[in-house]
Formats: structure tokens, C-alpha cells, sequence
């Protein structure tokens, strides 16, 4: 038999279902996201011997080994892996739990965790979360730029409610709200020559000098598939993994040429900084913007509600600023434009 502190018997089944919802799981949880244990201790903001303390605890408790310790790191064995699941599965719950009491109260709070890639971080997420929570003030936001590959994986462990990333492969667990096309726009300083034109093609901005995001990026890929394939060659003179000094720089430029995405763009393209003009070439006009959730998850209220804010904001194509404020309003409150 297993003691309890008080010194009453319980039998082993009982002792780890209690193990398992004692706080020890969010030390357990944070390390496996960190995989360490000293960053997991600087995110709890306590110290690292207290968490491998209680990671010691829970393989002692468990009576099994939760992690494999590589030179990199700490990464969850196959048991560490099932409790990881479990534990989101809790969090998750209670996340749910707790907003739809508060529907029930009538309040008008909650979290929404967003990941996204740096393009739409700037303007386009900021703004509209700005105008959400004109009309729900108690809603309260948390905005994480990373990589693309990172947006999916974060949606997936539960560290986010929604992704917002360029598509690639589809994601397992992984629930695409929307797929939207998101094509790549020239970006030009007011004097440039070209900056009156409607419309380019990248054998018309190649002829200047190029400011471009590193080879990484999808933006960068597409570039060069499409001059490959027609043979072009360009001189670039600024290259930068931050998008908006590229912007930037073409702004103070009177030659130099930038590329952004139409939806990252948008909010900048009333200002006379830089002029944004769509490209005809088919590879600049095959990347889409998707919006993630984790399948199989009841979005709490708050999220659920900005998820189709932001899906009839994206949707509303060509209209500068976000959309109409009605249409807006009707997607905060369940019901997209037409519906």
C-alpha cells in the first residue's frame, strides 16, 4: 500500500491519479515543451532544483522514466509522451470549463493565445485585435511571433488557440479554419520609377536592386523558383530575416524594391511610404495564408469569437483597414458576413 501524508492507505491506481493532477504536472509539462529544465525553471519562475525535483517525484510516483537526457536536452519517452498528452488534455478542459462558467455569468472575458509569423505581427493581427476588443474589452491577448514550421507545433501542444502561418504540408491534429490566398506584392518606395504601374512582372523589378528576406524563407523560395524558371538574374543589396526593415529600406529608397504579402501589407498601403503593386507571375501568386486550431478542441468562447472575427477580416479581399465595421461586429458574434 501507498501512503498518503497524512498516513491513510490508498491503493496505487488512486495515488497516481492524484499524482497526476497535482501542480508537479505543470513542471513536468513546461520542460517538455523547453526541453530543459533550467529554461523550463526561468518560464515558472522558480528555481531549476525544485523543478527536477518534482520530475523526480513524478517518475518516482509513476514508477517509470519520463524523459530521455540527450546532450540537447530533455526529450519524453513514450510514457513522458502519453502524460504530455494527458496533461494538455487538463489544461485544455479547464480552459474550457472556465469560459463557458463565465458565459454563464454573462461575462465577457478570456484568453486567446495567437502564434504567427512575423509578416502578419506587424499591422494586420494588432490591428484587429485592437478593434475585437473594442467591443470585448475583457478579453485579453497573447501575441508569439516564430518560425513557420513552429506555428503548427505550437497549436498542437496546446501552447496556442490559433496559428496563423503560410501553408505548406498539411499538419496532423491540425484544423485549417481557413486557407486564404495571401500573393506577394512588389514593394516600392513613392519616387521609384515603377511605383505608378498597376502591375509588375519580376522581369520588370529585376532590373533594380533587390532587398530581400534570407533563403529560409517561403517568400525568398517562391522568388527564386520563379527567376529560375524564366532565366533571371538580380542583384540584391539588403538582406534581413526582419521584414519590415526590408520595407524600410525600400520606403527611403529611390530604386531599391521589397516584397510583403498582400494581407501583411495591407494596413500600410494607404500611407505614402511605399506603394504595394501586385505581380503577374504565377509563383508570386501561389502562397496561402491558413489559420490553425487543434482538431478535436471546443475552442472556449473568446477564441471561437475572434476565430471568425479574424476569418471574415481575411475574407473581407480589397477592403483596405480590415472590413466593414458591421460585418466585423456579426463575425464577433457568431455570424460571418451573408450568413
Amino acid at each position: 500500500m501507498v501512503k498518503t501524508d497524512t498516513g491513510a492507505g490508498i491503493g496505487p491506481a488512486t495515488a497516481n491519479s492524484r499524482v497526476l493532477q497535482e501542480a508537479a504536472v505543470r513542471y513536468f509539462l513546461e520542460v517538455v515543451r523547453t526541453g530543459s529544465i533550467k529554461e523550463a525553471a526561468t518560464r515558472l519562475n522558480v528555481a531549476p532544483s525544485a523543478v527536477s525535483r518534482q520530475i523526480a517525484r513524478l517518475e518516482s510516483d509513476l514508477d517509470t522514466l519520463l524523459f530521455e537526457r540527450r546532450s540537447r536536452g530533455m526529450v519524453p519517452n513514450s510514457a513522458g509522451e502519453l502524460l504530455a498528452a494527458h496533461a494538455r488534455r487538463v489544461e485544455q478542459d479547464i480552459e474550457r470549463v472556465t469560459s463557458e462558467i463565465q458565459s454563464l455569468r454573462g461575462m465577457r472575458t478570456g484568453q486567446v493565445r495567437i502564434a504567427s509569423v512575423e509578416g502578419f505581427a506587424h499591422d494586420f493581427i494588432p490591428t484587429l485585435i485592437a478593434q475585437f476588443q473594442r467591443r470585448y474589452e475583457g478579453v485579453v491577448f497573447r501575441l508569439d511571433v516564430c518560425s513557420q514550421g513552429d506555428v503548427a507545433r505550437r497549436v498542437r501542444d496546446g501552447e496556442v488557440d490559433i496559428g496563423i502561418t503560410l501553408s505548406s504540408v498539411p499538419e496532423p491534429d491540425i484544423r485549417v479554419e481557413l486557407r486564404h490566398p495571401c500573393p506577394i506584392m512588389a514593394v516600392l518606395g513613392e519616387k521609384h520609377p515603377l511605383a505608378s504601374r498597376p502591375q509588375l512582372s519580376l522581369r520588370e523589378v529585376t532590373a533594380y536592386p533587390l532587398v530581400l528576406p534570407l533563403k529560409s524563407s517561403t517568400l525568398r523560395q517562391l522568388l527564386d523558383i520563379s527567376c529560375s524558371r524564366q532565366g533571371l538574374r538580380y542583384r540584391q543589396v539588403l538582406v534581413s530575416n526582419h521584414a519590415d526593415a526590408l520595407v524600410s529600406y525600400a520606403a527611403a529608397s529611390e530604386l531599391g524594391v521589397a516584397f510583403y504579402g498582400e494581407l501583411s501589407v495591407r494596413t500600410r498601403r494607404g500611407g505614402n511610404a511605399v506603394r504595394a503593386v501586385p505581380l503577374r507571375d504565377r509563383e508570386m501568386n501561389e502562397r496561402y495564408l491558413e489559420v490553425q486550431t487543434l482538431a478535436g478542441r471546443n475552442l472556449q468562447e473568446a477564441v471561437h469569437a475572434f476565430v471568425q472575427y479574424l476569418v471574415a477580416a481575411i475574407r473581407a479581399d480589397g477592403d483596405e483597414g480590415g472590413g466593414d465595421a458591421g460585418d466585423m461586429d456579426n463575425a464577433a458574434d457568431g455570424r460571418l458576413p451573408g450568413a
